[in-house]
């Protein structure tokens, strides 16, 4: 397995961050912030370099290139493998389709035979993530490693957009299948948010929309905690994500991140499910905590073979982090060996499995990694 990184700025254009030279690459995963890619030009550049591989991205909340955080970059990292096979799909969410529709037809893309994990890229803001987990899973299993990412617009919460050999665009998904006997693949995830104030009961919910908690409107009681900072809903209710779990079961608790908000409605859109019934508490972050658990996430996604490492990390964690941002990369970097490289982005939303259980699911706030080798 061969590796070759590059990253792009607008003040150097690209630069070659290391290379297993000569490499000749069957996969380019790049990660983007937004405006770097309006006019094309930089996918057409990347093209340029790799002519013969296949091109895999999105758009980002922030790039990691090694172990630098960065923003207004492009973070892309050509793979050779020595006997890895892969395949690809691709949906478009179209206008009223279901999330789980577009997981469930973007699994069926892929041949099964050898099937040994799969990486997911999806839109942020059009997608529910949850459901699009479910959708892979229910065509594919829970036997095939699954991880990914929903993709980011900085904190703006706009338009988010992922490609497949074509300029990425709103409202894509795309999905690597990685085939045969020789490929070997790490998982981890660690959160390190802190529960705050009462538990509460969601009491309606359609979907990854929440309208009342307690019987109380749900924008309503962020607003509370928000103080002053409500005003910059809905990027400011990132430093409250909400923790969720069936009653009676809190060792089955995630993760929820808002990415919208509805005054008309006072609801709060949601990057998953957030069903009725459910135990809701809010959360708050400390920064070793945070930092923490990217260790934790690193060192269950540690293997022997591991050459590449994709971090998936959530942009309200960048947030709150703000200059020890840095500080929850460096931490999966002193658990990983030297000779396993970094790339990654800061997104809206991060598909592997949780803290304890083996099953992939989506989560928020969550420093995510995959781990990639060949035996």
């Amino acid at each position: 397995m061969k590796l070759e990184q590059r990253l792009w700025s607008s003040r150097q254009g690209w630069t070659l961050l290391g290379s297993d030279r000569p490499v000749e690459p069957s996969l380019v995963l790049f990660f983007a912030a937004a405006r770097t890619l309006d006019d094309g030009a930089r996918f057409a550049e990347l093209r340029g370099f790799y002519p013969s591989a296949s091109l895999i991205g999105c758009t980002t909340g922030g790039e990691i290139a090694g172990a630098d955080v960065l923003d207004g970059s492009i973070a892309a990292t050509a793979v050779e493998f020595a006997t890895t096979r892969l395949a690809f799909a691709h949906e478009n969410v179209a206008q009223g389709r279901s999330s789980l529709d577009a997981g469930a037809s973007l699994a069926a893309s892929l041949p099964k035979a050898g099937l040994r994990g799969v990486f997911v890229l999806s839109d942020g803001v059009r997608v529910n993530g949850s459901e699009l987990v479910r959708g892979v899973q229910r065509v594919l299993g829970s036997d095939v490693a699954l991880t990914g990412g929903l993709a980011g617009d900085g904190a703006r919460f706009g338009a988010t957009r992922v490609g497949l050999d074509a300029n990425p665009a709103p409202g894509h998904l795309a999905a690597i299948g990685f085939y045969g006997d020789g490929i070997r693949l790490g998982r981890g995830s660690g959160g390190g948010w802190n529960t705050v104030g009462p538990e509460r009961i969601v009491t309606r919910a359609e979907g990854n929309t929440l309208f009342d908690l307690d019987d109380q409107p749900a924008l309503d009681l962020y607003k509370h905690y928000l103080g002053p900072e409500a005003a910059d809903l809905p990027a400011s209710a990132l430093l409250f994500p909400l923790r969720i779990h069936p009653a009676g079961r809190p060792e089955a608790g995630l993760v929820r991140t808002v990415i919208g908000v509805d005054e008309e409605r006072k609801a709060m859109t949601f990057a998953g499910s957030i069903p009725t019934g459910h135990v809701a508490q809010v959360m708050l972050g400390h920064f070793d905590d945070l930092i923490g658990g990217a260790g934790r996430a690193a060192r269950r996604a540690a293997i022997p073979e591991a050459k590449l490492a994709i971090l998936v990390s959530c942009i309200g964690r960048k947030l709150l982090l703000g200059q020890r941002t840095a500080d929850e990369v460096d931490a999966v970097a002193e658990v990983l060996d030297n000779t396993c490289r970094l790339t990654g982005f800061y997104s809206y939303g991060e598909i592997a499995p949780s803290e304890t259980s083996p099953c992939s699911d989506l989560h928020n706030q969550t420093m995510t990694i995959t781990t990639i080798g060949e035996a």
